[in-house]
């Protein structure tokens, strides 16, 4: 018997590139629907998640992720945890990934697929809510997939915004977010927020908005009034209506209806903007069936599977 692939981090994302990423994805989507579960553990702000995947044809995942927001206080990640991916003929293990590959690349390329086939034609500004570790990530990413945007970085602490900023040629730091997201084209959250930083009236006719941070019950990027104002696309049905506050909440008052979600990327087709002038507004959920669309890509570029790309 064969000992299982191990790909780490750096020789691993040296054969990615994110636009074949989001092609994956896709066609991911287009496979039986996976069987997913999600377990929570919680000890004050500190989370133990377990997500579970199985898509016939696809294979089976099982990702463990430990998120400890106060370690960033001590210089170490948030978000920490194992991948193992299995063989969907025999259920064999077929390999270890590094964790913060998979989840680096799926949370971003998750947001990146949606904002292809929903953001304005033409994007020139894109602006960044939080300045941690993923945000970084949405630089490179959405720098693949539009090339000649600039991105504004805000955070509730200027200085980490100005700190990461000055890594990328092109963005810098926005202090003040009431005037810095209406001359965004598309808007990304990356924020472990509770209470809503984003507020609909700022918002203009035509953006596009990307919520990527909430993932617990109790969390939330954006007001009643930006949902209300938007039209609602999400990653899963089955992982963020009724497990993400984002949504969760305004449903359970009725501020908006089961209804009002117009697609997930099982019905990929229903994701195109209406008019120039509709505000289109993405919730990343990023469950467990995408842990494993991304860690078959990244397995599949390892072994030779998939053309290797650049990456971002």
């Amino acid at each position: 018997m064969s000992a299982p692939t191990y790909i780490p981090f750096d020789k691993g994302e040296a054969r990615l590139d994110w636009l074949k990423l989001t092609e994956a994805l896709a066609r991911g989507h287009t496979l039986p629907k996976a069987q997913i579960d999600d377990t929570f553990l919680y000890r004050g702000d500190d989370t133990l998640l377990s997500r579970a995947a199985w898509i016939d044809g696809l294979g089976q995942l099982v990702k463990t992720a430990t998120i400890f927001p106060g370690n960033a206080a001590a210089d170490k990640p948030s978000v920490n945890g194992a991948v193992t991916l299995f063989d969907d003929h025999d259920g064999m293990l077929a390999a270890l990934i590094d964790f913060h590959l998979v989840t680096k690349w799926k949370t971003a390329g998750d947001s990146l697929l949606a904002a292809l086939w929903l953001a304005p034609r033409d994007v020139r500004e894109i602006l960044i809510m939080g300045a941690g570790t993923v945000s970084g990530t949405l630089v490179e990413a959405f720098s693949a997939g539009f090339p000649q945007a600039r991105f504004r970085i805000w955070n509730r602490t200027p200085d980490r915004a100005r700190a990461l900023a000055a890594r990328y040629r092109n963005a810098e730091a926005a202090d003040d977010l009431a005037e810095a997201v209406p001359r965004a084209d598309i808007v990304l959250g990356a924020t472990m927020s509770t209470d809503p930083v984003l507020r609909g009236d700022w918002l203009r006719p035509g953006q596009h908005v990307n919520l990527i941070g909430a993932y617990r019950p109790d969390m939330r990027e954006a007001d009643d009034t930006a949902l209300k104002r938007a039209t609602i696309y999400v990653d899963s049905h089955d992982t963020t209506l009724d497990h993400i506050g984002e949504l969760k909440m305004p449903l359970a008052r009725g501020v908006i209806g089961r209804d009002d979600i117009r697609a997930d990327y099982y019905a990929l087709d229903g994701f195109t903007r209406g008019t120039a002038d509709e505000i289109t507004l993405f919730k990343n959920g990023g469950g467990a069936h995408l842990d494993l669309m991304t860690a078959r890509y990244i397995l599949d570029c390892w072994t030779g599977g998939a053309e290797p790309g650049r990456a971002g």
